[in-house]
């Protein structure tokens, strides 16, 4: 498990906050093709617009909650975990943040 300083200090991993910037735009790009049945679409379609006109802001909270998702892993874990681990968790917290503000 990390610690909270671990936590933080992973805040400030480059390489893993791109990794997840990554994911967040695939989850727009997703979220741009999806049904509009799709339950909460007309939010996630604005937050997907969001992350096009500007992806640091959406990325920044994304990766907030994707590291405290993850704090029962170890630093290895979280920074070795796969590029499917991410896009996972980001996916899982699309309708977290598509509120439609």
């Amino acid at each position: 498990m990390a610690t909270y300083a671990e936590l933080f200090t992973l805040h400030n991993n480059s390489a893993l906050r791109n990794r997840v910037q990554t994911a967040v735009l695939i989850a727009a790009e997703t979220v741009m093709n999806e049904v509009g049945t799709t339950p909460n679409h007309a939010n996630r379609l604005i937050w997907a617009k969001g992350v096009f006109a500007g992806p640091g802001p959406e990325a920044e909270q994304m990766f907030m909650a994707v590291l405290a998702a993850n704090s029962e892993f170890t630093v290895a874990q979280i920074t070795g975990a796969s590029d499917e681990a991410i896009q996972g968790n980001v996916d899982a917290h699309v309708d977290l943040f598509a509120d439609g503000s």
